[in-house]
């Protein structure tokens, strides 16, 4: 479809609102048509997942986004904890040809060692790059992103897409990936991720700018007790 945008979005069962709540924000603020890919562990037939290590269930499927599209055309992966305040179009509009991907090139460390579900958070270089990333698929180096490798390779080598040079990474304006708490409360921001732990969880229901998720989400569930 011309002008269309494809978002492919993280999803965990156990967050599943979080995919919703996402999806719907992005829907009625959108002026272009959107189609939506949810990573879910049990639609992916060709990758196997090997890692011991993940906090959710597309910490490392993530990295398919070009093979989905059969390195072809452009796609946009995001958390799926998170609420988008602003025409997603204006993110597309940021498309830069001579870069393989674009992120918010986050720098900081976290003020807390633990999050949602008791996972431990820890610091380490480019953290958070990975959770919004305005994928080039068509962009040569992508071509190794297989299912087989990237079942093989570490969290490290994947979330610092060492398989590029920095010169193939494009940055992105700080407003599209604002990290709810571990930033101080903003608004306006385009897109809020709530890192620490989706407001779906108890513990991060009354935490820093959680009102816009949960104002999000009523929304989803209209008209179910009607």
């Amino acid at each position: 479809m011309a002008d269309c945008i494809k978002i492919v979005v993280g999803f965990d069962q156990r967050e599943a609102i979080a995919y919703h709540t996402f999806s719907q924000s992005v829907l009625e603020k959108s002026s272009l048509p959107v189609l939506f890919l949810p990573l879910s562990m049990n639609t992916l037939k060709g990758y196997k997942e090997t890692h011991n290590d993940k906090s959710n269930d597309f910490v490392y499927s993530r990295f398919l986004t070009p093979y989905l599209h059969n390195f072809e055309g452009w796609a946009i992966f995001a958390d799926g904890d998170m609420v988008c305040q602003s025409d997603i179009k204006e993110l597309w509009d940021l498309r830069d040809e001579t870069k393989a991907l674009q992120v918010v090139m986050h720098d900081y460390k976290t003020k807390f060692n633990q999050k949602y579900l008791g996972n431990t958070n820890e610091n380490y270089p480019r953290k958070n790059w990975s959770s919004l990333i305005l994928w080039n698929c068509s962009h040569p180096k992508h071509k190794v992103l297989t299912p087989d490798f990237i079942s093989s390779q570490t969290g490290k080598y994947l979330h610092r897409f060492s398989w590029l040079d920095d010169e193939d990474i494009g940055e992105l304006p700080i407003d599209w990936n604002w990290l709810a708490i571990e930033y101080p409360n903003n608004p306006k921001a385009k897109i809020i991720h709530y890192t620490l732990g989706t407001p779906c969880f108890k513990d991060y229901r009354n935490t820093d700018m959680s009102g816009m998720w949960l104002e999000v989400q009523k929304k989803v569930n209209e008209g179910i007790d009607k």
